[in-house]
């Protein structure tokens, strides 16, 4: 934008104020929103509407205006001769595209078969001082779209509909577990240990306290706590952060929803998941069908359920049963040319590296809903060992579309078990890996009270939503994505 224009527009305003015009004023009452009085009838009189001006269209005696806001949009028809030549001129001479005005008066239909409002009467309700983008040409530059949001809701229809939809979801998703007796809270975001997931925290100083704390990186062991206290279902919108690397399909601040159910195992909250699942979709989208990747999939159909050790199998030949060390799987994995991408991967629980090469080979090929269950226990810290073979988890991923959108155990609930794994877990860390888990008395305290069976689950908001609308990215399903800072 030139300053040019951004002098232009000061000078407008500057006249405005001259003529006793106020440029930003107080309020205005309106009795009909956008998107509700194109639906009214010709002939209705009263209409009081308001919105940010993103068309004109200048005629030497009727003006056509477009005011819009992320509801819709409605068309005004202006005319010298209905509200005077003094108003007409100064909305000729004063009034831009992107200020924004209300306006009164009656509905009509124009004889292309465009609801419009006839204004009456109009009132400047604020000035721009800088244009808007193009609107032909929209706003192309990524960049510009991320740093400043607001350009990219006025100007692009499917980020406007992107983030109805998150907003339509959290409130479908909130309901469903309301229904089902969950009880939503909250626990805190600063923390001494970064326990509840294997991700490398980021680190803040509490300057009253003199201590470091770390930001969470999920709520898991505190909403565990809840369970010892008495609470038997919870769930909580969680903002969570993690130190990670970037990629279309991860932030670094996001939200989780993540509950706990006593009494309950992990096949129970498989049965949940899916019903919250189509119960999201009809409300947020009316459907139980979406397209992704180009395939139309019916998400009420039956959903596969497949092993960790059957999946990788399948796609690279690897039985990881016959590699009990990191090393001997890094080696087959390079007997097979399998390029793993890691900055230090011999520093890699065997855990973490067989998720490595899962999310390499397997993930992106998995595209209709698919239950991913019996992942090995070094991979699960904190979930419960399988009754029948102790070196897997009562677990499962929901994986859609190349991406993983639910996490669900049946949770360990021995405090014992839990201590050694912590222990393990402790040690990883200690020769570098950053995304292995810390020791956590604190939590393990709360365990030797007693905790009942348990089943848990997490899925971030971001990620189903970019999988939900079928994203390119999952920035592009957060209102302010983090940018790097100009």
């Amino acid at each position: 934008m030139s300053i040019e224009q951004t002098e232009g527009r000061l000078k407008k305003a500057q006249a405005m104020r001259m003529q006793g015009i106020d440029v930003y004023p107080e309020r205005f009452s309106i009795n009909h929103k956008l998107a509700e009085a194109v639906r009214l009838e010709d002939g209705i009189t009263g209409v009081r509407a308001a919105g940010r001006i993103m068309g004109i269209r200048n005629f030497k005696k009727l003006v056509f205006i477009t005011i819009s806001n992320i509801h819709g949009s409605l068309q005004l028809l202006l005319k010298k001769d209905e509200v005077g030549e003094g108003p007409f001129e100064h909305f000729q001479n004063l009034v831009d595209i992107g200020d924004f005005i209300g306006v009164e008066g009656s509905m009509y239909t124009t004889g292309a078969g465009e609801k419009t409002l006839r204004i009456e009467h109009y009132v400047f309700l604020g000035k721009a001082l800088r244009s808007l983008p193009d609107k032909w040409h929209g706003l192309s530059n990524i960049d510009v779209r991320y740093r400043q949001r607001y350009l990219d809701l006025m100007m692009t229809s499917e980020t406007q509909s992107r983030m109805l939809s998150r907003s339509k979801m959290v409130r479908a998703i909130r309901r469903f577990f309301e229904d089902q007796d969950f009880i939503e809270v909250e626990t805190p975001i600063l923390q001494h240990t970064s326990s509840g997931a294997l991700a490398k925290p980021f680190r803040t100083h509490h300057n009253a306290l003199d201590t470091d704390l770390n930001l969470r990186i999920a709520p898991e062991t505190y909403l565990k706590r809840l369970i010892t206290g008495g609470f038997t279902k919870v769930f909580e919108f969680a903002k969570c952060f993690r130190n990670e690397g970037i990629s279309p399909q991860h932030l670094q601040e996001f939200t989780m929803v993540e509950g706990y159910a006593a009494f309950w195992n992990y096949e129970d909250t498989m049965k949940l998941m899916r019903e919250m699942v189509l119960y999201v979709l009809e409300h947020t989208f009316g459907t139980t069908t979406i397209h992704l990747n180009s395939q139309a999939i019916d998400f009420s159909q039956q959903w596969e359920a497949v092993s960790f050790r059957e999946l990788i199998q399948r796609e690279t030949g690897i039985d990881i049963n016959l590699y009990p060390t990191s090393e001997e799987l890094i080696l087959e994995t390079r007997r097979r040319n399998i390029e793993l991408e890691h900055d230090d991967i011999h520093s890699l629980g065997r855990g973490n590296l067989i998720d490595l090469l899962y999310k390499k080979t397997c993930r992106p090929k998995l595209i209709k809903p698919t239950f991913l269950i019996q992942h090995p226990i070094d991979l699960s810290p904190l979930a419960r060992a399988n009754d029948e073979d102790p070196a897997l988890t009562d677990r499962f991923q929901l994986v859609v579309n190349g991406a993983e959108i639910i996490n669900a155990y049946s949770e360990l609930v021995d405090p014992i078990e839990q201590r050694k794994r912590l222990e393990e877990q402790a040690i990883l860390k200690s020769n570098g890996d950053s995304e292995a888990m810390e020791m956590d008395e604190e939590y393990l305290t709360a365990m030797e009270y007693g905790m009942p069976p348990i089943s848990g689950w997490g899925f971030g908001i971001e990620r189903l939503l970019m999988v939900l609308t079928d994203s390119d990215t999952i920035k592009d399903c957060v209102l302010f994505p983090l940018t790097r800072k100009l």
